[in-house]
């Protein structure tokens, strides 16, 4: 996709005769339909129960992060100060919702936890990231439109999760019977994604700054920030005896940041900033990596 992105990115970003965006925006949307549609009320209780796995995840992403990219801080001076500033706004997003019930569905995670902790965490990133970012970053924040975007991620998310879920006893069935075919529905929306991510990416010319080693030196910490964090994650569920379901949700839930929220965000956050393309390219680069490596964990844990 990446490939594909470059040589061709005209594909990603044209609005006719058809979008590949939007495809992917009512694609999350049908995920989460079908999601809802395998889920019971019984169910999705019995994934909410573990209180202490909820707040680990929320922990991991929203403290543990932020300060992780405080402690890396001294390592960029002058001209990559920008790009640190870029690193910690990634380390304050919350985490990612399609990508991480897929990985944790696929890993035969807790799926219920999974899209409770997904949902959740966009909701207080929408109020913890611009508090995390205000610390560092001095911008001219605009009229935040806080119930708005609220709004929206219901509309995309919570609703069409809802109907399935209230349509569960009429047609689970059809969850299960083609699951099989859902599951590469799934993995078509996540590859639609990454392809158009790098289109815009490519098509701003965020890469031209870099030069190519310092762009493996970036790739390489944030390909290490996420096995960190897996690490830390996974050593915090084994502590705490969380089951294998419960430790795969821990780790993907609490590993992932969403480009979604990073990019409407920072139209916002960065209103007046010349630096936002530079601020997004650490995000851009988290985003794919994660899915990448989240990917091939996924298959693994799938075979144990």
């Amino acid at each position: 996709m990446v490939i594909l992105a470059y040589y061709f990115p005209s594909f990603g970003l044209m609005q006719e005769p058809v979008s590949l965006e939007e495809i992917a925006n009512y694609g999350v949307s049908g995920i989460f339909f079908f999601y809802g549609l395998k889920l019971s009320t019984d169910k999705l209780k019995q994934g909410l129960s573990n209180w202490k796995m909820h707040i680990v995840i929320q922990l991991t992403t929203f403290v543990l992060f932020p300060l992780i990219a405080l402690l890396v801080k001294p390592l960029f001076a002058g001209e990559d100060e920008n790009l640190w500033l870029g690193l910690f706004y990634l380390a304050a997003l919350p985490s990612t919702v399609s990508s991480s019930v897929v990985m944790v569905s696929i890993a035969n995670g807790n799926v219920p936890a999974a899209i409770f902790n997904a949902s959740i965490s966009s909701l207080i990133g929408l109020f913890m990231t611009p508090l995390w970012v205000g610390l560092f970053i001095v911008a001219d924040t605009g009229n935040f439109d806080v119930w708005s975007i609220i709004g929206k991620l219901c509309l995309q998310v919570l609703l069409p999760l809802a109907i399935g879920m209230l349509l569960n006893k009429r047609l689970g069935w059809f969850a299960d019977k083609y699951k099989t075919a859902l599951k590469t529905f799934d993995q078509s929306i996540i590859l639609i994604i990454i392809y158009t991510s790098f289109c815009k990416s490519f098509a701003l010319n965020l890469f031209k700054d870099l030069s190519f080693i310092e762009l493996i030196l970036l790739m390489a910490g944030l390909l290490g920030l996420f096995f960190v964090v897996i690490l830390i994650t996974n050593s915090i569920s084994k502590l705490l005896g969380f089951s294998k379901a419960d430790n795969i949700t821990v780790m993907f839930c609490g590993s992932k940041k969403s480009l979604v929220h990073g990019t409407v965000m920072s139209k916002v956050l960065f209103t007046q900033s010349s630096i936002v393309g530079i601020i997004l390219l650490p995000l851009m680069i988290y985003h794919a990596l994660q899915l990448i490596a989240a990917s091939v964990m996924a298959q693994r844990l799938a075979k144990e």
